[in-house]
């Protein structure tokens, strides 16, 4: 069967997690690396035994040839970088999420369509293991009707972790759900509901973002729905990223690093019985080795990359699946800036919080700190607050 050549372009540390799966991989080989920083794509290249080494992104296309490019850089790059990438009409997988702004995703996919390629977003957990796991359970009726889902981040400042974490979320939330018709959110910042002044350039490259503290209601097919915070906690990390799905007879607690356990009762249990709980395993590729150094989820992710390709589909998760999360991440701004439910997908697909800011006579916000802890310090201090306190 064919082994797939894979070039990777962006050594840092997603760079590293991409290509130890793809090295382990027994139908893939890494064709080719590419850094700015020599450093970075040495270090790749001497673990992994690759010589093709680049600061070139296309003269590594053009000569190493390969099927698929992976493009783990920072989220401000990923537009850019796809669009280069695609001219030369290779498939390429893409670090979540797949661009800043609707408008550059419908590109990035409208392209990738007229080159007959294939766009994944590196959503890992919706392809891992224990999602297969949980998706396995449920399919089996172990919980009844799915009618409700609830997901928290992990205490990051509200728009940035929407970005951050929420994209993870919304993407499994969608593949249990299925597509989410309608938005309707609150949004604040020191207390009080955000306004234009309080919409900011995203640390970490990802954009334009707005609030402390969001809460989001969403509606999913079939009259499932949907409750999404993403609140500033007093340490990021502080809570744990959880996926809680509700159905008619039982409920599903699912956190991708630390496990999944399933509750075939749809009531709470009086305190001495938390023994009902089942833990669910992870399902594990057969050609996975557990004793490497591959994390399961990125490798389960190459493994449905390698079989999509082979059965000329989208992988489960596609660029399409990736753009609708993000229109919900801006269905999300959008109804908390305009204080209305939002109905998805949009018409209008340029950045709300942008749009809004024009309308406020307000120019784009400048760009701040990249570093998140840096970034948190100056909005504390332009909110008045005693840093540190």
């Amino acid at each position: 069967m064919k082994t797939y050549r894979v070039a990777i372009l962006g050594c840092g540390d997603r760079g590293m997690a991409a290509g130890r799966a793809y090295h382990a991989h027994p139908r893939t080989e890494i064709s080719g690396l590419c850094d700015l920083v020599r450093e970075r794509a040495d270090a790749l290249g001497d673990e992994f035994g690759v010589v093709a080494r680049y600061h070139d992104l296309d003269a590594m296309i053009v000569e190493t040839k390969p099927d698929i490019v992976a493009i783990p850089t920072g989220t401000e790059f990923h537009h850019d970088l796809s669009m280069r990438v695609l001219e030369h009409g290779v498939n390429i997988e893409v670090e979540k999420p797949i661009c800043v702004e609707l408008n550059q995703a419908d590109e990035v996919m409208a392209t990738a369509s007229e080159k007959g390629v294939r766009v994944a977003v590196h959503h890992q957990f919706r392809s891992g293991g224990l999602m297969r796991a949980v998706h396995r359970a449920i399919a089996d009726g172990r919980i009844g009707r799915l009618r409700h889902m609830s997901a928290n981040g992990k205490g990051y400042y509200g728009g940035y972790g929407l970005l951050n974490i929420g994209t993870h979320l919304l993407n499994s939330m969608t593949r249990l759900g299925g597509r989410c018709g309608r938005v309707y959110a609150t949004a604040s910042t020191d207390r009080r509901p955000i306004g234009p002044h309080d919409v900011l350039h995203s640390p970490n490259g990802m954009g334009t973002i707005a609030g402390e503290s969001i809460s989001a209601q969403l509606e999913f097919d079939g009259g499932v729905t949907a409750t999404l915070l993403q609140q500033r906690m007093p340490a990021a990390g502080s809570t744990v990223r959880t996926l809680e799905i509700l159905g008619t007879e039982g409920r599903v607690l699912f956190n991708p690093t630390l496990g999944a356990w399933l509750l075939e009762t749809p009531w709470s249990l009086p305190d001495g019985h938390h023994d009902a709980w089942q833990a669910l395993q992870a399902e594990a590729p057969e050609s996975f080795e557990p004793d490497g150094r591959t994390e399961l989820d990125d490798y389960w992710f190459v493994e449905e990359f390698v079989t999509a390709l082979d059965e000329n589909r989208d992988h489960e998760s596609s660029g399409a699946e990736a753009t609708h999360a993000l229109e919900i991440i801006m269905g999300v701004f959008e109804s908390a800036a305009y204080g209305r439910p939002v109905e998805l997908p949009q018409a209008q697909r340029d950045h709300p919080l942008l749009r809004w800011r024009r309308e406020s006579g307000l120019d784009a916000p400048k760009p701040g700190p990249r570093p998140y802890e840096h970034w948190l310090r100056l909005e504390d201090a332009r909110l008045g607050r005693r840093v540190g306190a």
